[in-house]
């Protein structure tokens, strides 16, 4: 931060000075470190009511939940806990957590209701934990919360703009415990909310059966099957950018079961019939007011890639195809790189193949060249 030329004042909390000293800490900062409440020098200096509002943004990282739990009910016996009760600035914490406490129904409720709130969140990741177990729960690396630190702090070129993403997979349940579903790791989709939101946008993710965390700084919404995707989405509309990233299963199970199908004395295999999932991409690029100015679609293809491609992008009615291979060999799916084509009315661009990160950036850039242009 100190780097990208922010003023940065620190806080540390009494179990922090366990892993790092304050003079550390004021050495890397270039300020003065802040401990205690009852500091009659501090206080003297900068009371804590001015140095909990006289900044731009709070960010706690590490977000123990410990701390979470604190802000989440209002409790203030530290000057940490204290300077998040009384700032009147945007906060954005970065938790980090054994995976169990992570997932404690306690931890899921504190998040919920600070994020109703309007505190901001950056992971956490999956990976090793501290205790040597592996798990959600591992801190965002200092990159990502960086970039979460300028999305909140920069206005950006897609200030104002509204964005819809879809990621991931569907999942269209046979029975209560199986599901027909893809290989989609939503990695994509979820890169293109996050760099969308970097540039400014008010983003809204609507998310397939993932095992990522939710991207900071949007509005997210779970779901499953393809109708409830697009219930979703219709539901968000107007939108001005619509990227539909999301591997949508082409097919639901109109014989679905509502109990689990048990093998019969034959060991014949049941008969599953299959219709036709409504068709999101197609119907948000349906002419009319509620028409996103710009929707841009995927295509994920195994063969005749540009081929196909182009036929979607025809048939479709999107702005946008951006087509890409997810043969076995390509390695796309779950993947964190990919090698697409971006195919316009105007021709097709051949991308190198670069990571998903990249790809995201690269399209909410010309995403943002197209919409500053537009009325």
């Amino acid at each position: 931060m100190r780097d990208r030329g922010a003023d940065v004042r620190c806080i540390l909390t009494g179990n922090a000075t366990n892993f790092v000293t304050p003079l550390a800490v004021q050495t890397l900062a270039g300020n003065k470190v802040f401990e205690n409440t009852f500091s009659l020098t501090d206080e003297h200096e900068i009371g804590h009511i001015t140095l909990a509002r006289d900044c731009d943004l709070v960010v706690v990282a590490p977000a123990t939940a410990n701390l979470l739990a604190k802000m989440a009910h209002g409790l203030a016996d530290d000057l940490a806990s204290t300077a998040l009760l009384v700032t009147d600035k945007p906060i954005l914490v970065a938790p980090a957590m054994n995976f169990r406490m992570w997932g404690h129904a306690a931890t899921s409720a504190n998040m919920a209701l600070l994020k109703s709130r309007g505190v901001h969140a950056v992971g956490p990741n999956s990976g090793m934990l501290a205790e040597g177990e592996s798990g959600l729960g591992r801190m965002a690396e200092p990159a990502e919360i960086l970039a979460a630190i300028e999305t909140l702090l920069a206005a950006g070129p897609l200030k104002g703009v509204k964005a819809l993403v879809t990621s991931g997979p569907t999942y269209e349940p046979i029975d209560p415990v199986r599901f027909i579903g893809n290989r989609s790791s939503g990695k994509q989709g979820h890169a293109i909310a996050t760099a969308l939101a970097r540039l400014g946008a008010d983003v809204t993710l609507i998310s397939g059966p993932v095992k990522l965390a939710d991207p900071a700084n949007m509005r997210v919404i779970h779901v499953e099957t393809a109708r409830e995707m697009l219930g979703a989405a219709l539901g968000c509309l107007p939108m001005d950018v619509a990227v539909c990233a999301a591997a949508v299963a082409d097919w639901t199970v109109s014989n679905a079961s509502k109990e689990k199908r048990k093998k019969d004395a034959s060991g014949q295999a049941p008969l599953i019939e299959l219709a036709a999932n409504p068709d999101i991409l197609a119907t948000l690029s349906e002419k009319g007011s509620a028409r996103p100015r710009l929707v841009v679609g995927f295509a994920a293809e195994t063969e005749k890639v540009l081929e196909h491609a182009r036929a979607k992008h025809q048939r479709k009615g999107c702005d946008w195809i951006v087509a890409n291979d997810v043969s076995p060999q390509s390695g796309t799916f779950g993947g964190d790189f990919n090698s697409i084509h971006l195919i316009t009315a105007s021709g097709v661009e051949d991308w190198p193949r670069i990571t998903k990160a990249d790809v995201a950036e690269r399209l909410a850039w010309k995403i943002a060249d197209v919409l500053k242009g537009s009325p």
